[in-house]
């Protein structure tokens, strides 16, 4: 049996960042765009670049390291947009564990990695650093690296700013131990690539997909976009429309993480060519894309216009560094570029209250 129904794979179970597209469904964007979408979560995120090249999905969510490497390996996988821009990414842990701010204190320790990337990453930033792979042990932990740091099974993992540093922030304070306890070494500065970018997380899809349905996709991301724009307009309100729609979302650390997340929402979705470019240099570096590799991306169903680029990248990520301590240490919705936060209580949650 045939469907007209979009199928959209996330690339994890549903988490405060993707806010947009469960907006989407649940304000009915989706529907006035004359669209049927089924929202589907992964049992494993690896999966994902596979599940949706293959054919089987439509549409999803993956980093774009990863979906670099899933071309790469064959997986006709083609980004549209970005959901997330440059969320910071490194080995997380917690000052207990021993490990300092110079990458050798991880010699000896257990390290919790996603998939084999994460592994690859690694290896490559001990050989940068005059360390071998088998100077640490090496754990699969796939999505559970806050639960493995925190029942003594690793020591540190690979996790972003905005979700594990959050969730192991708050498992801290439950303990009665400084928030701040939980630190990380960003890989971005580790590696010296210059930006964060090789975890932004994206809009792809399966190019077979995408080039037989282009009306399709273009009304998908106008629904997104939609939904995009109301949260950074209303995001207490967008917020509690989403635990509304997905009530596992109305807990204290979620509402932290949406609020962490909301500085890297793309507000025009748009693939940053200068962050593909690096990116890419970056999978040659570490022998996940061949030396003659195009990347996969396109803007072409983006049919808004679009802001302009960032003068000064690196800059912007040093200030943003500061912002994210502030909103770690007291709540609120806050980005970059702005001359005040969104209020806790916006208008539009107001009329609700």
């Amino acid at each position: 049996m045939s469907t007209e129904k979009i199928t959209f794979l996330s690339n994890w179970h549903a988490t405060p960042y993707h806010a947009p597209v469960y907006l989407a469904q649940a304000k009915g964007f989706f529907a006035n765009e004359g669209l049927k979408v089924a929202l589907l979560e992964p049992n494993d995120p690896s999966d994902v670049t596979e599940i949706i090249g293959s054919g089987k999905v439509d549409l999803g969510f993956k980093a774009m390291i990863h979906t670099l490497a899933g071309k790469a390996r064959g997986f006709p996988i083609l980004s549209v947009g970005s959901l997330l821009d440059e969320p910071f990414t490194g080995v997380v842990y917690l000052k207990s564990s021993g490990i300092t701010t110079d990458f050798r204190s991880l010699k000896g320790k257990r390290i919790g990695y996603v998939g084999e990337f994460g592994k690859i990453q690694i290896d490559e930033l001990t050989s940068h650093y005059g360390m071998k792979p088998d100077d640490y042990t090496a754990v699969r932990c796939g999505m559970n690296v806050t639960k493995a740091i925190i029942d003594g099974s690793i020591d540190a993992g690979i996790g972003l700013e905005n979700v594990q540093m959050v969730e192991l922030a708050e498992w801290l304070a439950s303990q009665g131990k400084p928030r701040s306890d939980v630190q990380m070494l960003r890989i971005d500065e580790l590696a010296e690539l210059g930006c964060c970018c090789f975890c932004s997380i994206l809009y792809i899809g399966n190019e077979t997909f995408i080039a037989e349905n282009p009306a399709k996709v273009k009304a998908f991301l106008r629904a997104c976009k939609r939904a995009t724009d109301y949260i950074l307009a209303s995001p207490a309100a967008a917020y509690e429309e989403y635990v509304a729609f997905k009530p596992a979302m109305g807990t204290a650390l979620n509402r932290k993480i949406f609020e962490r997340s909301f500085a890297y929402f793309s507000k025009d979705m748009k693939n940053v060519s200068r962050d593909w470019e690096k990116v890419t240099r970056y999978g040659k570096r570490l022998g996940v894309l061949p030396e003659e590799y195009t990347p996969n991306y396109t803007n072409e169903y983006l049919d808004w216009t679009f802001e302009d680029e960032s003068k000064d990248p690196t800059g912007d990520q040093k200030k943003m560094v500061v912002l994210q301590e502030k909103v770690a240490e007291q709540g609120g919705f806050h980005r970059l570029g702005e001359n005040k936060a969104a209020p806790l209580v916006d208008a539009a949650s107001a009329c609700l209250i």
